[in-house]
């Protein structure tokens, strides 16, 4: 019988420094993975991926940490092989990189979508190419995407439209691999209490938010909380194995398809 346990897996999280990348990075080792490679975008994420990697290693497993810019084919492939040689193979491989931006689709420019493009639809293709060639029979395949994709609103058409892809990216990845029995997912939360969501937000909207989900009243922030988002990850890269293809959001009811 197949093992789909953490214990003793490699795994590869994108976006792995911080916030929910960091905190998925740590509760996956302490669940008993081998080793976990953190990527990180740029040298000002660099502290944060040392610390995490610090945090990986006291937690008893091996930690890698790669620098990379994952909007170029070529950085996606090179990130996967040097973590599949620093670990010795990648059993998950899990994708939490996103940009988000919050503007009317008037004053959007070209630069702008191509940005949010190759930040949001681009890298996330190229990443489960790279898994698809890399990932180990049997592995796991997660992407992070957004529960706006189950909304009708105003000014997110760069943000959730450049992740809107994912979700079809993620029924064909799942149909190419399943063969192999890799599943393939992507999990959609609501506005995290993060800086990702601060950054994008005004004060008026940040306020509607943190009432804007059924649950949040028992929530600690009235947002979704990257402590609601680490255990259903864990779970689709472990014993939720027969779940593929699927697009889940998770949000206390924030947005709904």
């Amino acid at each position: 019988m197949t093992d789909h346990s953490i214990k003793g897996k490699t795994v590869l999280i994108a976006g792995g420094a911080k916030n929910l990348g960091g905190l998925l990075a740590r509760d996956l080792a302490e669940q008993g993975a081998k080793a976990v490679a953190v990527h990180y975008n740029t040298g000002a994420t660099k502290p944060a991926a040392d610390e995490t990697v610090a945090a990986i290693k006291a937690a008893g497993a091996d930690a890698f940490a790669f620098q990379a810019d994952l909007t170029t084919a070529g950085a996606t492939e090179k990130l996967f092989t040097d973590a599949k040689v620093a670990m010795g193979g990648i059993d998950i491989a899990i994708n939490t990189v996103g940009k988000v931006l919050k503007k009317p689709m008037v004053d959007i420019s070209e630069a702008e979508y191509d940005e949010m493009t190759a930040v949001n639809s681009k890298s996330a293709f190229f990443f489960l190419k790279e898994a698809g060639k890399h990932v180990s029979d049997n592995g796991k395949v997660c992407t992070l995407v957004t529960s706006l994709l189950g909304a009708y609103t105003p000014f997110y058409a760069a943000y959730a439209g450049t992740k809107a892809p994912v979700e079809h990216f993620t029924r064909a990845a799942s149909k190419e691999f399943g063969e192999r029995g890799i599943s393939v997912t992507a999990i959609g939360p609501g506005p995290m209490d993060t800086p990702f969501f601060y950054s994008a937000e005004g004060t008026d909207a940040v306020a509607y938010h943190k009432t804007a989900a059924a649950l949040s009243g028992f929530s600690k922030t009235g947002l979704t909380d990257i402590e609601d988002i680490v255990p259903f990850i864990r779970f689709l890269v472990s014993d939720g194995w027969w779940m593929t293809g699927q697009t889940i959001l998770v949000n206390g009811g924030y947005t709904a398809k």
